[in-house]
């Protein structure tokens, strides 16, 4: 096995006890862990390198579906054993699928670290996928598309991914569709597990009170006979640029809802930090400039927001907003006359040096989540092969200066990249 040396940050007192460490078994999975011997509780995540960018038209929403089904009995647990196993302590299993990744974790106090990873690497390595409960499934996915279809300000989200990346495997919905889940049989999951659930596109992360080698023991004890096999390589290509429209839709609805979407930057772009920072004076927390100026100046919406997501290769940047029927254009008209402000006049350093707090307070509070610093672990093992302090994203966001700010303003907040997604009211 090989093992790299521990990190030991140095953003406080309190992070001065939190060690960092990483295995790679000689399989190729790896261990990542944060000791944090000051918290009684311990989350543990076990990452798989797919989401639904891997899938194809097909069989759309299949990363998702096999999420759920995992948790309805393996070759050890029962579907109840499984529900029971960590709640029965006053821990919890969740999971979650992204465009991405998919990742199963727990969350218990320290003393059933055990308990959970023999249910997580169960529901990993050895589910059933009994028919009759495949079949029970599927109505309840769909039944979690029903329930989007019934949220707007959800759903827009899918519907603007679909109008930026266009033909982009990254254009597909989380959740697929129903004709795609409706076609789902236990072999299709068979053999995606077969194709995608690879020791070297897995990650186990833990963060907590635990000792790194108690967790390699336990991987090694779940997972260490999983033969070392080539990995299916992800399609990497870029999307493509396509003609910005503006699309309407009308649904049985009270309140319009607007997003405008565009394609932002990748997890290692150069403008990743300066987007960030412009994010977020532009649109998160109630001191932003889009939420001054349309809630609180002219009293057009009780949320508004802009967002960034950052995958490999790529992202996007988009604004929400939900307001009246009425105050559509109006709306959107502001939103852009705040782009062409940041694009034209320079940010102050007072409002520099206030957002750079706001973020980098931010994630010091998260800081006190476990499973915040689980996801951490393992999304930044997956993107970037090693673990980024906390001190070395500091840095970064403090390196960000005015120029930077605006050089990515002038280049993404123009009117003509952006498509723009309505929910309407249905005509009366």
């Amino acid at each position: 096995m090989n093992r790299i040396s521990p990190q030991t940050h140095s953003t406080s007192k309190a992070l001065l006890q939190a060690h960092y460490d990483k295995t790679v078994l000689p399989n190729g999975l790896r261990v990542v862990t944060e000791e944090i011997p000051y918290v009684r509780s311990i989350s543990l995540g076990i990452w798989v390198d797919v989401g639904s960018r891997d899938e194809i038209s097909t069989n759309n929403g299949i990363s998702h579906f096999l999420e759920h089904m995992v948790f309805k009995g393996t070759k050890n647990y029962t579907l109840q054993e499984i529900a029971r196993s960590l709640e029965s302590v006053g821990g919890y299993l969740n999971a979650f699928t992204s465009k991405e990744h998919t990742c199963f974790y727990a969350r218990a106090l320290d003393a059933h670290l055990g308990t959970a990873m023999s249910v997580l690497s169960d529901m990993v390595r050895h589910p059933l996928l009994n028919p009759k409960e495949l079949e029970k499934e599927k109505t309840v996915v769909i039944e979690e598309l029903k329930n989007m279809e019934d949220d707007p300000d959800d759903l827009i989200h899918d519907y603007v991914d679909k109008q930026v990346y266009a033909k982009h495997p990254l254009a597909r919905p989380v959740i697929g569709t129903e004709e795609c889940i409706r076609n789902f049989t236990r072999e299709h999951l068979r053999s995606y597990i077969q194709k995608y659930y690879l020791p070297g596109r897995m990650v186990v992360a833990a963060a907590g009170n635990i000792k790194h080698e108690a967790v390699v023991d336990l991987v090694q004890k779940h997972f260490g006979n999983l033969r070392p096999q080539k990995n299916f390589r992800r399609d990497m290509h870029a999307p493509k640029a396509v003609r910005p429209e503006r699309k309407v839709y009308e649904k049985p609805i009270k309140q319009a809802h607007v997003c405008m979407g565009s394609i932002g930057y990748g997890v290692k772009s150069r403008q990743r930090y300066p987007l960030l920072l412009l994010n977020s004076l532009l649109g998160e927390g109630m001191s932003s400039r889009l939420f001054q100026t349309l809630r609180e100046r002219h009293g057009l919406a009780y949320t508004i927001y802009s967002y960034t997501n950052t995958m490999t290769e790529t992202g996007n940047f988009g604004v929400y907003i939900g307001t009246d029927a009425k105050n559509i254009d109006k709306s959107i008209d502001l939103i852009h006359k705040e782009f062409k402000k940041i694009r034209t006049s320079s940010v102050s350093s007072a409002e520099l040096n206030r957002t750079k707090s706001q973020l980098k307070g931010n994630m010091m509070l998260s800081l006190e989540s476990m499973s915040s610093r689980m996801m951490r672990l393992g999304s930044g093992e997956l993107y970037y092969g090693t673990f980024l302090p906390l001190d070395e994203i500091v840095r970064k966001i403090d390196a960000v200066n005015v120029e930077s700010i605006k050089a990515v303003a002038e280049k993404l907040l123009r009117p003509e990249n952006f498509s723009t997604i309505i929910f309407k009211p249905l005509a009366s």
